[in-house]
C-alpha cells in the first residue's frame, strides 16, 4: 500500500489480522521493507498487525534531493507522521541498521508513541558513540562511512563493474537472487545516493546526544557481526532506563533479518507479549 505523510508518499507493506497490534519495521541500508519478510510470518500468527515502510529515500515517492533532507530528526518525523497517518497512537518498534538508529531516536525522543522497542544489530546510538571513542577494533569496523559519504566517490565505487561492490556488501543476506532484490532497487536513478544521504546527514549528536531510552527494550545483537562490535553492543545497557534485555546470536552476520528470521521473531514476541 501507498501512505502519504508529510507531503511524500511511501511504499508499506502491511500483513496480519487488522485489529491486531500494530508492529512498524524499520529497515536498514541497503535494502528496504522486504527484509522482514521472512520475519513477519511468525508476528501475523501471533495475532500482530504489521507495517514495514520503505522509508525515505527507499521509496521513490519520498526521495528528496538535498542530503540535509536524511537529518535524523527528518527519519524521525517521517515515523510519527506514518504512525498517524496509519491511525496507530503507538506501536511496537521494530529496526535493523539505519532502521535501529530512527527506532532508538524515536523511543528518546517520542516514548508515548513506542509500546516497546526492538532495535536489532545497532545499540543505543551513545553506545556507538562510546565505542568509537574507546575502541580501535571499533573504529576499524566503522571505517566504511568515510567512504559512504563521499558524494559520487561512494556511488562509483558501489556501483562500478556491474555493481560488483554492492552486491559483495550484501553478499551475507543469502543466495543470489536475494541480494538481487535488494540491489536492483538500488541501481535505479538516484536511489543509491538518497540511501547514501542518510550517512552524509548524520551528525555527532545524532550518537552521543541520543537521551537514553525508557521503554521495554531488547537489543538482538550477532557476534559476527562485521559492523558492530562487542563494546558497543554491551555498552547499549548503559543508556536504557526501563526493562531492558540483550539477545545474542550465536554465527550469525550483520543480516539477522535475513539469516535467523525465527530467533529475531521470537525475540520480537518475547518484547511485545509482555505489553500487548
Amino acid at each position: 500500500m501507498r501512505v502519504d505523510a508529510r507531503g511524500l508518499t511511501f511504499e508499506v507493506r502491511t500483513g496480519g489480522p487488522e485489529d491486531g497490534a500494530p508492529v512498524l519495521l524499520l529497515h536498514g541500508f541497503p535494502q528496504h521493507g522486504g527484509e522482514w519478510d521472512d520475519v513477519v510470518p511468525a508476528l501475523h500468527a501471533a495475532g500482530l498487525r504489521t507495517y514495514a515502510p520503505d522509508q525515505r529515500g527507499y521509496s521513490p515517492g519520498a526521495r528528496p534531493t538535498a542530503v540535509e533532507d536524511y537529518r535524523m530528526a527528518e527519519c524521525v518525523a517521517d515515523v510519527v507522521a506514518l504512525l498517524d497517518a496509519l491511525g496507530a497512537p503507538s506501536a511496537h518498534v521494530v529496526g535493523h541498521d539505519w532502521g535501529s538508529l530512527v527506532a532508538w531516536h524515536l523511543a528518546a525522543r517520542h516514548p508515548e508513541r513506542v509500546r516497546t522497542l526492538t532495535a536489532v544489530s545497532v545499540p543505543h546510538p551513545a553506545a556507538m558513540a562510546h565505542a568509537l571513542a574507546t575502541d580501535p577494533q571499533q573504529k576499524a569496523r566503522s571505517s566504511y562511512i568515510a567512504l559512504f559519504r563521499k558524494p559520487g566517490r561512494a556511488e562509483k565505487v558501489l556501483l562500478g563493474l556491474n555493481a560488483t561492490a554492492l552486491r559483495k556488501l550484501l553478499s551475507g543476506v543469502g543466495d543470489a537472487t536475494r541480494v538481487a532484490r535488494y540491489a536492483g532497487p538500488m541501481r535505479e536513478p538516484g536511489a543509491l545516493t538518497a540511501a547514501l544521504n542518510w550517512y552524509r546527514a548524520m551528525s555527532r549528536s545524532d550518537l552521543a546526544g541520543t537521551e537514553p531510552v525508557r521503554v521495554p527494550t531488547t537489543f538482538v545483537w550477532s557476534d559476527k557481526d562485521i559492523a558492530i562490535g562487542r563494546t558497543a553492543a554491551q555498552a547499549c545497557a548503559d543508556h536504557v532506563t526501563g526493562e531492558y534485555r540483550i539477545v545474542e546470536l550465536s554465527g550469525v552476520s550483520h543480516w539477522i533479518p535475513d539469516q535467523a528470521p525465527q530467533p529475531l521473531a521470537e525475540a520480537i514476541l518475547a518484547q511485545v507479549g509482555t505489553a500487548r
